[in-house]
């Protein structure tokens, strides 16, 4: 089944409600996390799109108002997107809670395949399709040894990608890496990498 704009999907592409949005903005702030742009998160993006091959990684926060990619890897050169407008998008640290993939991946703590957004009328009205050309997404939920799922780690691409079973087993497995080295940061101070 694919997405026609022309029968939109209405409820289906409203955010989940995100019940523990005030202990998780409470989290990382103990964690020093969610404020500011990490150069440690930001390398670490950089490895997991090198490791995917895709253009966009994020380590991505979500408080009570908002996402912010306090780690960050965008694409050298712009992906061929172009809005309606002529103009093309840029990604920036910070992004509406109702807008992407990761608030979703949040709500039900499991990682989120995405080979073709385009596929599923939940997801196909997002505002990361039309604003930002996004086709594909691969995220897992950053859940710490508390229990509290943090935000996500992400990748995303313009064109629609195999994720599969390895993209999965990739995406889940450096969640975990992630989410043991930012306890390690907060126990001992030791850096991320």
């Amino acid at each position: 089944m694919r997405y026609d704009p022309a029968r939109p999907a209405g409820r289906l592409l409203l955010t989940p409600e995100d019940k523990e949005a005030p202990a998780r903005t409470l989290r990382l702030g103990q964690l020093g996390l969610g404020e500011r742009p990490d150069p440690d998160l930001d390398a670490y993006a950089g490895r997991l799109a090198g490791l995917t091959g895709a253009p966009y990684a994020m380590v991505n926060f979500i408080d009570q108002h908002r996402q912010f990619f306090a780690g960050l890897h965008l694409p050298d050169v712009a992906p061929p997107f172009v809005r309606t407008d002529g103009t093309t998008p840029v990604l920036g640290r910070e992004l509406a809670r109702d807008h992407g993939f990761c608030p979703h991946v949040v709500v039900r703590r499991k990682a989120l395949v995405l080979e073709d957004v385009c596929d599923y009328p939940r997801f196909a009205g997002n505002p990361m399709v039309d604003e930002f050309g996004i086709r594909s997404y691969l995220g897992a939920p950053l859940i710490d040894s508390t229990g509290m799922t943090l935000g996500t780690l992400c990748v995303a691409d313009v064109a629609p990608r195999p994720w599969g079973k390895p993209g999965l087993e990739t995406i889940k497995s450096s969640a975990a890496e992630l989410v043991a080295r930012l306890e390690r940061r907060e126990a001992d101070g030791l850096p991320l990498l």
